[in-house]
């Protein structure tokens, strides 16, 4: 049996501001991964197995 639990939090503005930004940050990471994966098959016709940690600064 499978159950589900619905639960709605009330950030204040500082949290919607954070949770944005993570938000954001996650996206423009994700695209940025993706981006380089197309790029290197292309060029190698091999996949790339790239990590979130690789691109840290």
């Amino acid at each position: 049996m499978n159950r589900a639990v619905k639960i709605r939090i009330y950030p204040n503005k500082e949290q919607i501001t954070q949770i944005e930004k993570t938000i954001g940050c996650s996206r423009f990471l994700y695209n940025r991964m993706l981006a380089d994966k197309i790029r290197y098959y292309q060029e190698e016709k091999k996949m790339l197995k790239n990590t979130p940690a690789g691109y840290k600064k």
